[in-house]
């Protein structure tokens, strides 16, 4: 009797170990399974982040002045107008669209994303290159005395938009569905007027800063494509590999052709 006693108590606790480790096995596979998902949010125990600056070689093509004397408003509210195809700051180059290119899922924004805002100021659309994620939405605004018009003209089949607004009218709201690089967007009473928006296909992007800077946080870790896109200059791409819990560098440089 005491050897079956003895058995049966082999058996139960050999069943409770088992029940432990696959119990444990289980939670690391998912913690894992978690880790291994760009989509999903990463916590600060794994997520990384890339920063840089784009830089700009050799003398930059002077700006140009704009003549809005065609409408009186924009004369008075607008100020100096120069040129925005190239803004250099020591050597540093503005509006460039930075995104994680490849190795990253494609996924759209949330229903509850705000939208980034495109306002129309001094006859101006300011800033002159924004970024949204596929699936998110741009609020147009008009912040001036005068009537404006905003123009899409995509290539990737994104809806276009025509409409106007009048002297700080009511803003417009449209969603873009389909990652497109530098959609161009005019004003169609102002032929100076233009901007440039970009539909990335993740989340993880940024328009570089007045002084060339950008970052890109969220990343779980792992080896990216990474690509900067000017307007006028193209694109460049770059591997970046990012590691946990810490800054990745990547650096691009611009020419003109």
């Amino acid at each position: 009797m005491k050897i079956l006693r003895a058995i049966c108590f082999a058996a139960l606790a050999a069943t409770a170990l088992t029940g432990c480790k696959t119990d444990t096995a289980t939670h690391n596979a998912e913690v894992l399974d978690k880790r291994a998902s760009p989509e999903s949010a990463p916590d600060a125990a794994y997520a990384g982040a890339i920063i840089g600056i784009v830089h700009f070689n050799g003398h930059p093509p002077a700006r140009v002045p704009i003549d809005m004397s065609m409408d009186p408003a924009c004369s008075l509210t607008g100020g100096k107008n120069l040129s925005e195809q190239y803004i250099v700051s020591n050597g540093k180059l503005a509006n460039v669209f930075v995104y994680v290119k490849s190795s990253a899922p494609t996924s759209t924004a949330p229903p509850d994303a705000r939208p980034v805002v495109l306002d129309q100021k001094g006859c101006r659309y300011a800033p002159h290159v924004i970024a949204v994620q596929q699936g998110g939405s741009v609020e147009f605004r008009n912040s001036d005395p005068t009537m404006h018009n905003i123009h899409t003209i995509s290539a990737a089949g994104n809806p276009q938009v025509d409409v106007s607004e009048g002297p700080a009218g009511a803003p417009q709201t449209r969603q873009f569905t389909t990652p497109e690089l530098m959609m161009p967007v005019r004003c169609n009473n102002h032929p100076w007027m233009q901007a440039f928006l970009n539909v990335a296909p993740n989340r993880f992007f940024a328009v570089t800063r007045d002084d060339g800077t950008f970052s890109i946080p969220g990343l779980p870790p792992g080896t990216y494509t990474l690509a900067a896109v000017h307007e006028k200059l193209g694109e460049r791409d770059i591997q970046v590999t990012v590691t946990a819990q810490s800054q990745s560098r990547a650096d691009f440089a611009f020419a003109t052709k």
